[in-house]
């Protein structure tokens, strides 16, 4: 089973691949950037780095402007993450 940072370490190489992703609106991307550096801060507990993540998250797959795509990629992340804070 892989450890909660192997999980980690994969969630954020998906939200780099959104990041890298210029057919989604740049606010999006700039939202996703935001949430990577939420989950990578140390100074907070994982599941509160998680749950921020998820929230900023939730909000982007929420805006009008972003293609299905990028949406169903937001929804992949956040399965991920809720598999961390699930453990």
């Amino acid at each position: 089973m892989d450890s909660e940072e192997e999980r980690l370490r994969q969630v954020t190489t998906v939200i780099d691949q959104l990041i890298e992703d210029n057919s989604v609106p740049r606010n999006i991307r700039r939202g996703a950037e935001d949430a990577k550096e939420r989950l990578l801060n140390e100074d907070e507990a994982l599941d509160v780095r998680v749950a921020g993540a998820v929230s900023t998250l939730d909000d982007l797959a929420n805006d009008p402007n972003i293609p299905l795509h990028g949406r169903t990629v937001i929804w992949n992340i956040i399965s991920g993450l809720e598999s961390i804070s699930a453990k």
